[in-house]
């Protein structure tokens, strides 16, 4: 027996305010209108993702705004409900939702959804949906669901990360230390206007050098690149730092603050300078918490599937790592 949940008109709710943003704005009775995602959106976006209450980098600034190029995302605002359309992430060839946020109850978005999605050849299907929202989910009989394998969020205490401290951060402490010492403690300096373009510069370099041009990891690496870019052309609410060497970018790193977690979207390090990725990491999140001391926790996303980045996310001791999961109706 099919578990699609039958397309259905739902009542009219209260108007919304448009914000000069037209056809991305419909009723619930029409079809929604989804367009591209630019930087001049994210203010309004991010006024729903706020309201989200898990802890996912899907949800964060960053999170949506880097990935749009990739995962191709497009979004619609109805009933005070923020829609986001894009593209599955372990099968980019097919079309998917995020999970809806706003006004209207997950019920009510399915079936906006499958109002919107009749007459074309795709199920209704949701990516990264996490876990708990599942049972939210679970409750509308989807045909199917299916764990996201490689995209779990690695969740970490951020006084830990800041402080390095207890016997499980030995080693990184080890690591900080062997770079101060041969490099010096005031190498750290936060991201700023007048230092972003040297970063642009150094990530450039790191473009250029990969000798691989396929794949997730040279796609980040063009991603990162584009967001340093647009980080000098808009007013966006990142923060970053970077360390020198000689006078010299030997690594940076870039994030946002979503509630009470920092996420961390960019962290890019010479491998050939010893402690240069531990050191960035710690004067990074101790940067934050100093500044914003009602940060509690750190995402540092998922390992995608990759043995040597998931060894390497493990060794900082995660508090848990937050499990995503595709619906299918």
């Amino acid at each position: 027996m099919n578990n699609i949940i039958p397309a259905a008109t739902i009542g009219p709710r209260t108007n919304q305010t448009a914000h000069g943003y037209g056809a991305c704005y419909s009723s619930v009775a029409g079809a929604l209108s989804f367009r591209t995602i630019t930087p001049e959106d994210m203010s309004l976006i991010f006024t729903y993702l706020e309201r989200e209450p898990g802890r996912t980098c899907d949800f964060s600034y960053g999170g949506i705004l880097m990935w749009v190029d990739l995962f191709r995302y497009e979004f619609a605002i109805a009933h005070d409900t923020l829609f986001v359309k894009g593209r599955l992430e372990n099968n980019l060839a097919l079309p998917a939702y995020s999970m809806p946020v706003g006004g209207l109850s997950l019920r009510e978005s399915v079936r906006l959804l499958e109002h919107n999605n009749a007459g074309t050849k795709d199920p209704l299907m949701f990516s990264a949906v996490p876990e708990y929202a599942l049972s939210q989910f679970m409750s509308l009989s989807p045909r199917k669901i299916t764990l996201l394998d490689g995209w779990g969020d690695y969740i970490y205490n951020a006084e830990k990360l800041a402080t390095l401290s207890g016997r499980k951060m030995a080693k990184k402490r080890n690591h900080v230390n062997q770079y101060l010492n041969l490099y010096g403690s005031d190498t750290y300096e936060p991201l700023s206007k007048a230092n972003i373009k040297e970063v642009e510069l150094y990530m450039s370099g790191l473009v250029t050098s990969d000798v691989s041009t396929a794949g997730m990891a040279y796609e980040e690496r063009l991603l990162a690149l584009k967001t340093l870019r647009m980080m000098q052309e808009y007013d966006l609410p990142y923060t970053g730092g970077l360390l020198r060497v000689n006078g010299r970018v030997a690594a940076f790193t870039i994030g946002d603050i979503k509630g009470d977690t920092l996420f961390v979207h960019i962290e890019k390090a010479d491998r050939d300078i010893p402690g240069a990725y531990e050191t960035i990491n710690k004067c990074f999140a101790a940067d934050m918490l100093s500044m914003y001391p009602h940060i509690k926790y750190i995402n540092r996303e998922d390992d995608a599937g990759d043995p040597g980045l998931r060894k390497a996310k493990e060794s900082y001791h995660p508090i848990e790592v937050l499990k995503k999961y595709n619906v299918i109706f």
